[in-house]
């Protein structure tokens, strides 16, 4: 690897731990766990939408549409979330 490529690499991996670190403090997760369970951005990102719409200050109904319009990109997030509570 190039000394770019070294660059950029350290610093996605920074963003991706301060990511999971600021995930956790939404959730019960530790930032390991949200590490081990969403290992890469994309999944964290995931996790995030998913979030917000979960604690979006609207009715159940709203919440119900908002994810089905967005179930396609959320679906392995939510069966990732389910695997650890079954």
């Amino acid at each position: 690897m190039g000394r770019f490529a070294d660059i950029l690499k350290g610093s996605a991996e920074k963003t991706n731990a301060e990511l999971a670190s600021e995930i956790s403090s939404l959730t019960v997760f530790k930032d390991k766990q949200i590490e081990n369970l969403f290992p890469t951005r994309a999944d964290k990102e995931h996790l995030l939408r998913l979030l917000e719409i979960v604690n979006a200050a609207t009715d159940e109904n709203k919440k119900m549409t908002q994810l089905k319009s967005k179930i396609d990109d959320m679906a392995g997030t939510v069966i990732r979330l389910l695997k650890v509570f079954i």
